[in-house]
């Protein structure tokens, strides 16, 4: 019979996820938590779960909701809504429970469809063909490539002017970065962020009523018998361009790192493009965890969660779990049932994961077929989270 544990090893091994030693390779840490107990109880209370059947519950179990804005004040920020940062992405979809956050996805689903993002295939295909021109000799991936093209895929969806996407890069990572820590430190650059963001989406917006176009903010805009408020539609814009390129630019990234470091499995990216993205997604996942709260009694691992308790989900940990994955810690292009949790479950289930699995079907057969002796060419600099994992530089020669 399971139980919660704390004690002074997990206690370490959860602070050491908090550094860059930790973050470098998170992975023997979440091994050893799993081996401890499937539940841990964190310093702060949260409940840690590490096994892949435990990850899946709290991402599709719909007794299990996002932290919802009042509950930011009950754990000690009552202002939050007075910080931009904070008020962008806790009004947003990403934040939202249903009733509300029902809405909201019908709404964007219905211009975010799966035909709109198919329809996209030529177009990704053209962006990567120049990418790769422009790539040569030694050069950083990712801001040659692995940001670049997301950020071009979903500015192509949303309507933003190519001259105005590369801007975004810092704001939005800056932006972002309350998922990881919400200090005066990281809200200083976060909320300035977070305001140009919103007053850039905002004028978009305004000019794409006066001048409507084929794009997706201009679907959102147009409406239909129910519409979104000027808000909900900034929040909305906001949202769907930070998590387009965010989480793709990561896993282009963290992709090319595991190939890079299994040269044998490169030509299995040719014969089966789509099955070595699952197995790119599973091995090195560009989002690491996801945090609920209880809003029922719920089990887990045979244990009652009450009503309020709060639970993070370490995906990362759920996909490297032995009970789930033969050989978990082996990179297999040609796994069999592979079903990774890297775009989460249930009801918030990853909108824009059919656009992340397409452009990454079509960069990484593209990219070794033009540099086949594609090498690294230095050390990189990883990204200082864990909740998004990725780098912020990749030198690589061609």
């Amino acid at each position: 019979m399971a139980t919660i544990v704390e004690t002074a090893e997990t206690s370490e091994l959860l602070s050491e996820l908090t550094t860059m030693v930790g973050r470098e390779d998170p992975y023997p840490r979440y091994d050893r938590l799993r081996q401890i107990s499937p539940l841990v109880r964190a310093d702060d209370g949260a409940i840690v779960v590490t096994r892949y059947a435990d990850c899946a519950t709290v991402a599709r179990d719909g007794r299990l909701g996002h932290t919802s804005p009042d509950m930011l004040a009950f754990v000690g920020l009552p202002d939050w809504a007075e910080h931009p940062a904070l008020r962008l992405l806790f009004t947003s979809m990403l934040a939202a429970n249903p009733p509300a956050h029902t809405r909201l996805r019908r709404l964007v689903s219905s211009a975010f469809t799966a035909r709109r993002v198919q329809a996209l295939e030529p177009a990704i295909e053209a962006m990567v063909a120049d990418l790769l021109d422009r790539m040569d000799g030694e050069t950083d991936f990712v801001s040659a490539f692995a940001f670049p093209l997301p950020v071009n895929v979903i500015g192509e969806l949303l309507g933003v002017p190519a001259a105005d996407r590369a801007q975004f890069q810092p704001l939005i990572r800056d932006w972002t970065q309350v998922l990881e820590v919400i200090d005066p430190e990281v809200l200083a650059r976060a909320d300035p962020a977070a305001s140009t963001v919103r007053a850039y989406l905002a004028d978009l917006i305004a000019e794409r009523r006066r001048r409507p176009g084929t794009d997706l903010i201009s679907s959102l805009v147009a409406g239909g018998t129910e519409q979104l408020t000027e808000d909900e539609l900034v929040t909305m814009a906001g949202l769907l361009f930070a998590a387009g390129f965010e989480t793709t630019t990561n896993l282009l990234v963290n992709g090319l790192v595991a190939l890079l470091g299994h040269p044998k499995q490169v030509p299995a990216v040719q014969a089966d493009p789509a099955g070595a993205v699952e197995e790119l997604l599973r091995f090195d996942t560009p989002v690491q965890l996801i945090s609920r709260l209880a809003y029922e009694d719920v089990q887990i691992a045979g244990v009652t969660i009450g009503a309020g308790e709060r639970l993070v989900a370490y995906l990362g940990a759920g996909n490297r779990d032995p009970e789930r994955f033969i050989a978990p810690h082996r990179l297999d292009l040609f796994r069999a049932d592979n079903a990774p949790l890297s775009f989460g479950g249930g009801i918030h289930y990853c909108l824009g994961a059919p656009l992340a699995r397409l452009e990454a079907k079509i960069a990484f057969p593209a990219l070794f077929r033009r540099f086949p002796n594609l090498v690294a060419a230095g050390e990189p600099e990883r990204r200082d989270s864990l909740t998004i994992r990725g780098l912020t530089r990749m030198p690589v020669r061609t």
